[in-house]
């Protein structure tokens, strides 16, 4: 698990897909829900209004914890709260219409399709498992002579259950092996240009509706052709290697690093002000010259922009590249920022979180 990772999103990547699908599968889980108000509307006449308070109380929570998802840190836990929300309200509808003859127990398994597209094997296993306990705890273990009588429904909602969570299990790791070539380096294992991009664009948008602030902070290794040049490729890459590991050590899990191309690479800071993102970029510094990768006295140049509201990457690269290329002209190894001439001053690195 890296630095920052969850027990289901383990890495940078894990997250990036989730955040990457979660407006993607928006227009399914709309037709999704309206396919379940219908289903349950229709049964209405034989069980009651109350089971469409059920439902929305199930399809209203949703778009409660949207803000949270977006500001989250850790959005996993937001969506599998929702998750977890949906189907204890499906349970306790299935409880109270029949349970083993309940008719809702097939709406169980909408969740599991969803989750594989958000999560990876750990999400689709808790799912399954949390489903399945669902499932059996509001039909065997609340009517249990009615399912002696006739196990049948529930038997093959079961049988359906595991049946779905193996096929979205393939779907999803086949999703994730795509992915895994289309945005990963493969050099450093950081994400690459395609998934800053697109991860940038939904961040944007987000921030034109919050108003909140953006930072970038683009790093470059000092002289790393002279690396080459002294000690060989082979070398140059494990300094790459090691180089983008104590970048992706000296973050926490909502700061996302990509590798731009050779030896650039880019951090990404939600929410971050210059002073904010000044000091990560200052801990990024102190981390690569303290862990001298390759066996090497190597150092990194970075340069902070930041932009609020309506922020466009072009733009904001381009005013952390000039902070860049000023770093280097003032002697490397240092940090400086688009809105301040001045070198940033070392942090205590004790005291920063």
């Amino acid at each position: 698990m890296e630095a920052g990772g969850t027990w289901l999103c383990p890495t940078a990547f894990d997250r990036e897909r989730l955040l990457d699908m979660e407006p993607r599968i928006a227009q399914a889980r709309r037709f999704m829900f309206a396919a379940l108000a219908i289903g349950l509307g229709a049964a209405v006449p034989w069980f009651g209004w109350w089971i469409l308070v059920l439902l929305a109380w199930g399809v209203l929570t949703y778009p409660l914890l949207r803000p949270w998802v977006a500001r989250s840190r850790r959005p996993e836990y937001p969506i599998a709260a929702a998750v977890v929300n949906a189907q204890t309200v499906l349970g306790v509808a299935i409880a109270l219409t029949g349970g083993p003859s309940s008719p809702a127990q097939p709406l169980l398994l909408f969740a599991i399709v969803t989750v594989s597209a958000r999560f990876s094997a750990r999400g689709v296993f808790a799912a399954t498992g949390f489903t399945a306990v669902v499932l059996l705890g509001t039909t065997v273990a609340t009517h249990p002579a009615a399912y002696v009588a006739d196990p049948t429904l529930t038997n093959c909602s079961l049988v359906c259950l595991i049946g779905l969570a193996a096929g979205s299990y393939a779907v999803m790791h086949s999703d994730i092996r795509q992915r895994t070539g289309a945005i990963l380096d493969p050099l450093t294992g950081l994400l690459n240009r395609k998934a800053l991009m697109d991860r940038f664009a939904e961040l944007s948008e987000q921030a034109a509706l919050t108003g909140e602030r953006i930072a970038i902070v683009v790093c470059d290794i000092d002289c790393f052709k002279a690396v080459n040049d002294a000690h060989g490729h082979e070398r140059g890459d494990a300094v790459l290697r090691e180089v983008a590991y104590a970048i992706r050590k000296s973050l926490r899990s909502f700061e996302l690093v990509y590798r731009l191309g050779g030896e650039e690479f880019l951090i990404v800071l939600p929410g971050a002000d210059d002073e904010t993102a000044s000091h990560v970029a200052e801990r990024v510094r102190a981390a690569v010259e303290a862990g001298e990768p390759g066996g090497l006295n190597v150092t990194v140049s970075l340069g902070v922009a930041c932009a609020r509201g309506e922020v466009t990457f072009e733009p904001l690269f381009r005013d952390a590249d000039e902070a860049l290329y000023r770093a280097k002209r003032e002697g490397r190894n240092r940090v400086a920022t688009s809105s301040d001439d001045a070198d940033v001053p070392a942090v205590d690195l004790v005291h920063v979180t």
